[in-house]
């Protein structure tokens, strides 16, 4: 069989007109904003008719923790909606949008693979409507109003050693991490230590994304802090007087973007907080319309279970009065046997004994979907060649007897005809009583809530803050912010906080360094270790193979 790359097998599909994908769930054409033929904005007002209309069944699908031998989460959220929809059910999919600078950096594309995958795939990986830019422009705008203002006489009395915002741009360059701006004289500004993160690690991503409507994003965009006065009070975006323009710029990109799958299923690809500093899940808005409108809405979270749905559960689902119907684990044999110790180019060979070392780590996650949160799950073994049918029923095995069942998921090579038994048995699962619990209580200390996510998701023998993080909770508590939920920000390779332990470790305790509020999206932030909120390119970046022909053809995304 000829292989084709993901690009190509995008390039070959016949897209259906957006406005057809817009009637398959029942949008009226007085609410779309078409941008070309295959790609529309679905404006909000469409929530407000919908309103009295019940959600469809609502399934969260995450996965282990990741290795440099994939997992395939996206791909298996785009083939389970295609076999939902061909066992004949409504599905409507809500994916995160890619950032520029993993697709010119490591990763090339972020729609998906294979033959399951969402398109104009070219388009969503490559500016697509434009949302990110809004977004960074937000964000430069507020930068250079604050600085504006204590150039201008700085009348609200900010100290510039406390000044917490930094500047964004969409792309890895680790060369803007820490800059210094400012100079050249009176004229040109208030020279200072400045830097840069990249755009889904701006906080005006993660607002935008937990944002209700227009109203709720200009409220929370007020309360975004920027720095602290010389008394140490924080000033606020609001006190700069810039929220309202920030939400003009954002007045659009609010709106869900409704794309189409291979095989024609609708999708929302809207919102990307990075998922260890933010809570690295799709909009609100594009979560509750594809509930509205479908059936099943299938929807994902970032990196493994311990960050992306956690952070899906109780962070986005609290904000948002959302309950999951099912979760979807998916994991790979590959992956797991990296888990088991065993060397990536050596994958390929079966090795029942990695693969058994290996396995805590999938039955952790499914642990702490079932009985921490109480939320049915199956476990999607997303198929390689390679993977022998011992390796298989070990799995299996080792799942059901936690209660859990096993579907294979060949959606990479089949589209949604390799998914259709995933699919039967998330509608399964969808119909079944759930109980679901938060893992801490909103009114619970700071210190209580990083305790508990702590013992009862990563396993940890408990946490330890560090001298300055001590400080800060305290400040944090007095500021009135020590209700809110807690986002951790740490290694995504790891239970723990040390990214070279692996499968399910135990004996560790989190570190804590440093704790910090994000107002505006309404959490703290606690970082574990060296997040980096600024990637720099690989040695070989994806860039290097990726063209357009005379034809305006592109080629290299993958």
């Amino acid at each position: 069989m000829e292989y084709k790359t993901d690009i190509e097998i995008a390039q070959a599909c016949e897209m259906e007109h957006i406005t057809k994908i817009a009637e398959r769930c029942a949008i009226g054409p007085e609410y779309v904003e078409q941008y070309g033929n295959y790609k529309a904005k679905i404006d909000l007002k469409l929530l407000d008719r919908l309103a009295d209309r019940p959600n469809g069944k609502l399934v969260l699908v995450t996965a282990i923790t990741p290795t440099p031998a994939g997992e395939g989460k996206t791909t298996t959220t785009v083939g389970l909606g295609d076999a939902l929809r061909r066992i004949g059910k409504r599905p409507v999919i809500a994916l995160r949008e890619p950032s520029l600078g993993p697709v010119f950096g490591v990763k090339g594309g972020a729609a998906g693979g294979g033959y399951a995958q969402v398109v104009p795939m070219e388009d969503i990986n490559l500016h697509f409507t434009g949302d990110f830019h809004a977004i960074g422009a937000a964000n430069n705008l507020l930068a250079a109003m604050l600085d504006n203002h204590i150039y201008q006489g700085n009348a609200l009395g900010i100290d510039p050693r406390t000044i917490t915002w930094r500047r964004c741009v969409d792309m890895n360059d680790r060369q803007l991490r820490f800059v210094v701006d400012g100079l050249g004289g009176k004229v040109n500004g208030t020279p200072r230590e400045d830097g840069y993160d990249i755009t889904v690690a701006s906080e005006i991503m993660a607002v935008f994304c937990l944002s209700k409507d227009i109203t709720d994003l200009k409220e929370r965009l007020s309360r975004i802090i920027v720095a602290y006065n010389y008394e140490g009070e924080p000033v606020t975006a609001g006190d700069l007087k810039a929220a309202g323009a920030m939400a003009a710029l954002l007045k659009d990109a609010l709106k869900p973007n409704l794309v189409q799958t291979l095989e024609h299923t609708p999708a929302f690809v809207h919102g990307g907080p990075f998922a260890n500093i933010a809570h690295g899940c799709n909009s609100i808005v594009a979560t509750r319309m594809a509930l509205k409108l479908g059936d099943y809405c299938v929807t994902e979270a970032g990196f493994g279970a311990d960050l992306g749905a956690e952070k899906f559960l109780d962070i986005k689902c609290r904000m948002a009065g959302l309950k999951p119907d099912a979760v979807v684990i998916v994991a790979t044999v590959r992956a797991l046997k990296m888990h088991g110790g065993k060397d990536k180019k050596e994958l390929g060979s079966e090795d029942l004994e990695a693969l058994r070392r290996g396995l805590p780590n999938l039955l952790q996650h499914v642990e702490n979907i079932t009985q921490v949160y109480r939320l049915p799950a199956v476990v999607a073994v997303n198929r390689f060649p390679t993977d022998t049918e011992a390796e298989l029923r070990l799995v299996e095995e080792e799942c059901r007897k936690l209660g859990v069942n096993v579907a294979l998921s060949e959606v990479w090579g089949k589209g949604g005809a390799g998914g259709e038994d995933l699919a039967r048995e998330v509608v399964r699962l969808c119909e079944q009583e759930s109980d679901f619990t938060f893992s801490y209580d909103a009114d619970l200390s700071i210190a209580e809530k990083l305790e508990a996510i702590s013992r009862k998701i990563y396993r940890a023998d408990g946490v330890e803050l560090t001298a300055g993080a001590k400080k800060q909770m305290k400040t944090l508590e007095k500021l009135g912010f020590g209700g809110m939920p807690i986002c951790m920000a740490k290694t995504q390779y790891s239970f723990s906080d040390d990214p070279k332990l692996l499968g399910a470790p135990r004996g560790f305790k989190i570190t804590v360094r440093n704790l910090k509020v994000s107002a505006g999206a309404g959490f703290i932030v606690a970082l574990t270790g060296e997040v980096m909120t600024m990637p720099g390119l690989p040695k070989v970046p994806a860039a290097e193979k990726i063209d357009v022909d005379e034809n305006g053809v592109i080629s290299g995304l993958f």
